[in-house]
């Protein structure tokens, strides 16, 4: 019996059409700081784990970081600016895609726990308190605040226990970046893929893209709702299409 939903965050609960604007906000902070947006970029992208995992610090130390990595030493002000213009930037990245608050309102109202896993940097967690999701989700698992990223098994570990549930009575629902669907298998919980077909470039913006493909894919998050239904189910229920809740037709098995 399934007690808790612990979803993703960045291309599942958020807008996946916002992804190609990523880009455009590092450029922004980029020409704040005076560097060449080709050589921020490179920084940016070449230190994910160590953004993702706390290691540069909050915005200002790693934008300081990232740089002296590019051979400058912002002045104070400038930092400040930067610092600035890249936490407004970001928050294009934490909108909600369409309908991914009443997902969540959905699920809450059937009794299931909400969670949150995500590789993020520090904006993410600057931010979150003020984000419309917080008051939705019970527990949020942020890599830069715990200092390790997905697939590391604490991860799971740690959101079902935030959520006083067992690892086996989770969904995991994400877009399969950071191998994250592997690692909610391996870890006890049941991956869902939100294949996201209405955006057919969103993969190009996952790091460390799953291979692994889980039984159960859904073409958006709004399919997600058909949890509520399952929680009472049996294996041999779940796996019985004929059975499936009203948004059943947006489920599909996986094939071999």
């Amino acid at each position: 019996m399934k007690r808790a939903v612990v979803f993703d965050f960045f291309g599942t609960l958020t807008d996946p059409g916002n992804e190609h604007r990523r880009r455009a906000v590092y450029d922004a902070t980029a020409a704040v700081l005076g560097i060449a947006p080709d050589q921020f970029w490179a920084a940016v992208t070449g230190s994910f784990t160590e953004r993702a995992t706390g290691v540069l610090g909050g915005t200002p130390s790693t934008l300081r970081e990232l740089a002296a990595r590019c051979g400058t030493t912002p002045s104070a002000l400038v930092l400040d600016e930067a610092v600035t213009t890249h936490r407004a930037g970001a928050t294009v990245l934490h909108e909600p895609r369409p309908g991914a608050l009443d997902v969540l309102t959905t699920l809450r109202a059937h009794g299931l726990r909400i969670g949150v896993l995500s590789d993020c940097s520090s904006e993410l967690c600057e931010a979150w308190d003020e984000l419309p999701y917080a008051g939705l989700v019970d527990a949020a698992v942020l890599s830069w605040r715990v200092g390790y990223r997905k697939p590391d098994p604490r991860g799971y570990r740690a959101a079902a226990d935030a959520l006083r549930v067992a690892p086996e009575e989770c969904w995991f629902v994400g877009d399969g970046g950071s191998r994250e669907l592997q690692g909610a298998a391996a870890a006890g919980m049941t991956p869902v893929l939100v294949a996201n077909t209405a955006y057919p470039d969103h993969a190009s913006f996952r790091d460390d893209p799953d291979a692994f493909v889980p039984d159960h894919v859904v073409d958006d998050l709004d399919a997600v709702r058909g949890l509520v239904d399952w929680p009472s189910q049996t294996a041999a229920d779940e796996g019985d299409l004929e059975r499936r809740p009203p948004h059943a037709h947006t489920w599909r098995r996986r094939t071999t």
